[in-house]
């Protein structure tokens, strides 16, 4: 998987490259990830990349032609999906980033700073993405955030490739919670289905948990209203120490009986 972040302050990327699981990854050669800086396609003594917005509102925006010509370079050097962090972007959610870890291309992401882009540049993209409905003062974080979770998904990446499939959001729902020695502390023990053994008996009341979270903390993930009476069940045969590690009440399983 190779990316290419478009970006005036590359340090900001590079550092983040140098820890963890990925930057692991970038090591091995498993993901690729290259900066360019569009002050290398200014012509000014200054290395000029932005001016003044027609209008007089407030700060600084980025010209057209550095970008254009790093645009320009990148494409010329292969096929390639190029994506703009902008406010007015599609929201990142797990299903782009299973659209993107499935590109057979190298992805490109552009970093605004200042007060923004020149809106002409959004034509020469393939892509717009917002992070959220939240202000950043540039790119380079939100670039930071799409690599990471497309690179996840990146055979090799993680050592247990099981971990993308049973995340959050992978199918639709929020995750089952995760838990380790000892098996009681703070008032709370670990769930007895999890000491089985029986694998198909975890599973089971895995999905049984993790549709009943997601139905108290993200009903918007669920499609559509569907009754969750056995998986209430599952959950209130639990003693009191056991929910509460799972941070839900029984008010609230009562309360989900009612919607």
């Amino acid at each position: 998987m190779k990316f290419t972040v478009i970006t005036l302050f590359p340090n900001l990327i590079q550092n983040f490259l140098n820890e963890g699981l990925l930057g692991q990854a970038v090591g091995r050669g498993t993901v690729e990830i290259a900066t360019l800086n569009p002050r290398e396609f200014t012509t000014d003594v200054h290395h000029t990349v932005d001016d003044r917005a027609f209008g007089g509102s407030d700060g600084m925006v980025m010209k057209v032609e550095p970008l254009q010509a790093s645009i320009e370079k990148l494409r010329s050097e292969g096929d390639c999906h190029i994506a703009i962090l902008t406010p007015q972007g599609r929201p990142w959610t797990q299903k782009m980033v299973g659209e993107y870890a499935a590109l057979n291309k190298r992805v490109v992401l552009i970093c605004g700073r200042y007060a923004g882009v020149d809106q002409r540049v959004s034509t020469l993209v393939d892509d717009e993405i917002s992070l959220g409905d939240f202000i950043l003062n540039g790119g380079e974080v939100a670039a930071c955030a799409v690599i990471e979770s497309v690179a996840r998904m990146v055979p090799g990446v993680l050592g247990n490739s099981r971990s993308v499939e049973r995340d959050s959001f992978s199918n639709g729902l929020l995750e089952s919670p995760q838990f380790t020695r000892p098996r009681e502390i703070l008032g709370m023990k670990v769930p007895s289905p999890l000491l089985s053994g029986h694998h198909e008996q975890i599973r089971q009341f895995e999905r049984a948990v993790s549709l009943v979270r997601t139905a108290l903390k993200r009903p918007d993930l669920l499609e559509a209203k569907c009754s969750l009476e056995r998986e209430i069940a599952q959950l209130e045969a639990l003693e009191d120490s056991e929910l509460k590690a799972l941070g839900v009440g029984r008010q609230d399983l009562g309360s989900l009986r009612h919607v």
